[in-house]
């Protein structure tokens, strides 16, 4: 492996990691792109069992031994999805010991202030209304918890 190559993979791994859950497809690529922009890893996920298996905590967490979760930095998830909303994967994320620490954001073509507040009481890093913008993507990148901590890095604000 070449010098090139092991700097490319260490900026790689020191980018923050999002897991994406939204059942559209179209505003899963759209949230892949604002994120890929804002220098972001980006896994999907088309819904909320998906997102629980990528985070280690699928309902054969006990069984599969090999099974690795991935390193996710930031979750962010619609609210409306058949099955198992973003509310009920906030919930889960919330109530597991291995992953609670993960910030999880909501994101909603809906304003209804009674399930802000829901999912804010919960423990939702923040409600943000649809359509994502790359501001929203600039501010929530500041606020990832990250593996290692980035020398030199500023946030600022919108």
């Amino acid at each position: 492996m070449d010098s090139s190559t092991k700097v490319g993979m260490k900026e790689e791994e020191e980018k923050p990691h999002v897991l994406v859950v939204d059942d559209s497809l179209v505003d899963r690529k759209i949230m892949e792109r604002l994120f890929t922009n804002s220098a972001c890893k980006v896994t999907t996920a088309e819904n909320g069992q998906k997102a629980l298996e990528l985070l280690g905590q699928g309902e054969d967490k006990h069984n599969n031994i090999n099974h690795q979760a991935l390193k996710i930095n930031l979750v962010v998830t619609d609210y409306c999805m058949p099955g198992m909303t973003g509310y009920d994967l906030l919930k889960k994320v919330k109530e597991s010991c291995d992953i609670k620490e993960i910030p999880v954001i909501i994101v909603s073509s809906e304003n209804v202030p009674t399930r802000i507040e829901k999912c804010l009481k919960e423990g939702a890093q923040e409600f943000i209304l649809k359509p994502l913008k790359q501001s929203d993507v600039k501010k929530l990148r500041c606020q990832m918890q990250f593996t290692q901590p980035m020398k030199g890095r500023l946030c600022m604000g919108r």
